[in-house]
């Protein structure tokens, strides 16, 4: 998959998908100051690159995760990608949301649960990897294996404390390089980027 990683990269940022504003910081919903927005949501929108994403990640499950028996998406994000990955792989599919309900029989897990099962789950985005640790675990708690977690894109933070292995179609690297020879950013810019990417919480970056 050599090159894949910046090929998805140019592809959501000439959708408008990924932003990078180093300058004017975006406000993750953690308090987190960021010099990159991603909304893969709206990878929806556009058929051929949905299907392009759909197939990348059969690609990785194919490659990585290749006794898979049942494909998770995550809610709500991930519940698309997961749909067309499911079909695509001929294989049953479930969704998790981050907390059970709070009504009708309290379901966390959306679909049938079978123990023993081997499951991979379908994230659009990982950012702190908080989110997706959270899911599997909730598989787990259910009897399912979970192989490994399948991405469009990672910031390449690894917060979370996760021993889930975590396989991504493109990553905060790729965008740099292709932002850089795109003349997106400036290499001032790009020492923001890094300082930001190693210490995310520590606002300093912002001064540089």
């Amino acid at each position: 998959m050599t090159g894949v990683d910046k090929l998805i990269a140019e592809d959501l940022i000439e959708i408008g998908a990924l932003s990078l504003s180093p300058n004017d910081p975006f406000t993750w919903a953690s308090g987190i100051k960021s010099p990159i927005y991603c909304d893969n949501r709206m990878t929806l929108y556009y058929p051929e690159l949905r299907k392009k994403i759909a197939l990348g990640l059969v690609e990785i499950i194919k490659e990585k995760y290749s006794d898979v028996d049942i494909i998770a998406g995550t809610a709500t994000a991930g519940i698309p990608h997961a749909t067309l990955v499911s079909d695509i792989m001929n294989l049953p599919m479930v969704y998790v949301r981050a907390k059970a309900k709070e009504h009708g029989k309290g379901n966390q897990i959306e679909g049938k649960i079978e123990k023993g099962k081997k499951a991979v789950l379908i994230e659009d985005l990982i950012s702190t990897g908080g989110s997706s640790v959270v899911c599997a675990k909730a598989l787990e708690d259910e009897g399912i294996e979970v192989l490994g977690i399948a991405a469009i894109f990672t910031y390449e933070l690894d917060l979370a404390d996760t021993t889930y292995k975590v396989n991504t179609l493109s990553n905060y690297s790729a965008l740099i390089d292709v932002c850089l020879n795109k003349s997106i950013i400036t290499k001032d810019d790009l020492e923001k980027l890094k300082k930001w990417r190693s210490n995310p919480k520590d606002e300093s970056w912002m001064n540089k």
